[in-house]
């Protein structure tokens, strides 16, 4: 992770220049007690009013002149700042992207949305308003402080120990907030976190009628939520008073000490005037300080938990010298895989299969019998923990990851569209390459031309997050177009017929029996999914149980034959016979 410094030694120059037109805002400003303090003691008290116009003028061009560099900093300062805030926001997702599919197996969405939007845009305000705010109030109070002392060094003592007071203050209420921002910013992740899933499954919420239960859920972390910020406040509020006292009452014992001072002749009425001016100007920095530290805070714990990210490696990564190959053919290989999650029993034990180019395997098994890890592990996704996967007999941890992943096309089963059009999730593989007429092809090929040319927009036409508006079958049609326009030498279809009715699987099927030259592995329920497979193996708790063809299998009278009776409508006494 790049240091925060880092980026803003990047943007030197560009806060430099805000940093100089800052001084130069400040500089003028304290320009106008020393005004102040002329027109009282030459032109009110002395009699000279030929300087008054001169004067005059004086005051305008400070005004004018503060206007015009007070905005050169405060726009280079935000614009730098969003600069600086993209480009933290883009390295973050761009580690994010790099981390292992591990990674996300124990973090939630809610939190990762927290991480690259919530605490990447206190960082902005931290780098923008509130560091241009703590440098002006370092800088305006070091000018101030030295103008009261020029003028009267005594009366400037007191200034001086309020400001130290102040600061005291501000540092202690700092480590109080400290603790509380960690707590704020885990409990807003949990927060995103429970609201994204509701969202997103609020079908199912309303079918199982369980708005009550996940109203009552979300409350619980609004109000823990509430109850820290709650906290947050508190002691903002128990300790901002004592700030804002120093700054009302200061003044007020300025003018006493100093009408005494002018009384008995130690300094004119025109220093009083400038005095009482600069202690007004030193009150403001002293009410920033709270909200200030408050809002630095803020950034210092966001900082702190993008670190914490930035902390995670991916356990996939690819080969320092990558075995490049010069064609993918698409012979697939496990050689006694077995392979387990950390802390999780075995998933898979000594697979062994071979899949020929352009042949194709299916694989079937109960839930949970470890048919997709097949594919996570040929794509490495995951690496297997015992055993040897092959790609055209080389292993696959040598080769690149982006070859081994752009040479297969997969079909999830959990299906996944993005809210965009149906042109652009079908090229998703290949969307710098693919035109309209290779996407209609693969949309005819995967049976789904007929609805979507009935559509308004037909390819268009844009669907819902993840496929809103469109039937469990009509979205796997999509999908299987989608791996289709891909053309890639393995096709992998993970229980991607479930939601279609025999005659669309029927005829996608055959299509796919029209793809001589690609390695086909079919994951599936249904017979009717996988008999014409060159072979078939069925797992159980992880192991292959059988192997073989469909009339093999069948001939076997074993869990093939058991669930071909039972999708088929045998009988049980003939199943036993």
């Amino acid at each position: 992770m790049k240091k925060i410094s880092t980026y803003v030694w990047e943007h030197k120059f560009a806060f430099l220049f805000a940093v100089i037109g800052m001084v130069i805002s400040i500089c003028l400003d304290m320009l106008s007690p020393q005004l102040t303090k002329h027109i009282v003691d030459d032109v009110i008290i002395g009699g000279q009013i030929d300087k008054l116009t001169p004067l005059l003028i004086g005051i305008l061009f400070v005004g004018v002149g503060r206007c015009i560099f007070q905005y050169c900093k405060e726009y280079t300062f935000d614009a730098t700042g969003s600069k600086i805030a993209a480009k933290i926001r883009k390295n973050l997702f761009l580690h994010v992207q790099s981390l292992s599919a591990d990674f996300f197996d124990r973090t939630g969405t809610g939190e990762l949305m927290s991480r690259i939007k919530d605490d990447v845009d206190r960082i902005w305000d931290g780098l923008t308003f509130v560091s241009m705010l703590l440098l002006e109030v370092i800088i305006h109070t070091s000018i101030v402080l030295f103008c009261m002392y020029s003028l009267n060094w005594k009366l400037a003592i007191l200034p001086t120990i309020c400001m130290a007071i102040a600061a005291a203050i501000a540092i202690y209420m700092e480590r109080k907030l400290d603790t509380v921002y960690e707590e704020i910013s885990e409990e807003n992740a949990s927060l995103n976190t429970v609201a994204e899933e509701n969202l997103a499954g609020v079908r199912t919420v309303k079918a199982f009628a369980r708005e009550k239960h996940e109203i009552s859920k979300f409350l619980s972390h609004n109000n823990r939520y509430y109850e820290l910020n709650m906290k947050q406040s508190k002691l903002f509020v128990k300790y901002h008073p004592y700030l804002s006292l120093i700054t009302k009452v200061l003044p007020l014992i300025i003018l006493l000490l100093g009408g005494r001072m002018v009384t008995g002749g130690e300094m004119t009425l025109g220093d009083l005037s400038a005095f009482i001016e600069y202690s007004m100007n030193i009150v403001w920095p002293m009410e920033m300080l709270g909200w200030l530290t408050n809002s630095f805070s803020s950034a210092i714990a966001s900082n702190r938990r993008i670190k914490k990210v930035y902390g995670e490696k991916p356990t996939i990564t690819e080969p320092e010298a990558p075995h490049i190959l010069p064609s993918v053919k698409g012979k697939i290989q496990f050689a006694n895989v077995s392979f387990h999650k950390a802390d999780q029993h075995e998933i898979l034990q000594d697979i062994s299969f071979t899949v020929e180019p352009g042949k194709t395997i299916g694989i079937m098994g109960a839930t949970g019998a470890g048919k997709s890890s097949l594919i996570y592990l040929l794509q490495r996704l995951y690496d297997a923990t015992g055993g040897t996967i092959l790609l055209d007999d080389v292993n696959v941890k040598d080769l690149s990851l982006a070859q081994l992943r752009s040479s297969i096309s997969l079909v999830m089963q959990d299906v996944f569209l993005f809210s965009d059009t149906i042109f652009e999730n079908v090229s998703l593989g290949q969307k710098s390459s693919l035109t309209l007429p290779a996407v209609k092809e693969a949309v005819s090929r995967a049976q789904a031309k007929d609805f979507v040319e009935q559509m308004d927009k037909q390819y268009d036409t844009v669907i819902g997050e993840r496929g809103v508006g469109l039937s469990g079958g009509q979205k796997q049609r999509i999908t299987i177009a989608r791996a289709l326009a891909k053309k890639t030498p393995i096709l992998v279809l993970d229980d991607s017929t479930s939601a279609l009715d025999m005659e669309t699987e029927q005829s996608i099927h055959e299509t796919l029996q029209q793809l001589p030259d690609t390695t086909k592995i079919i994951i599936g329920h249904r017979i009717s999914a996988v008999c014409n497979a060159d072979e078939i193996i069925i797992l159980e708790g992880g192991k292959i149980m059988e192997r073989g063809t469909h009339q093999s299998l069948l001939a076997k009278k074993g869990l093939y034959y058991q669930t071909y009776a039972a999708q088929y409508g045998i009988p049980k006494e003939e199943i036993s016979a």
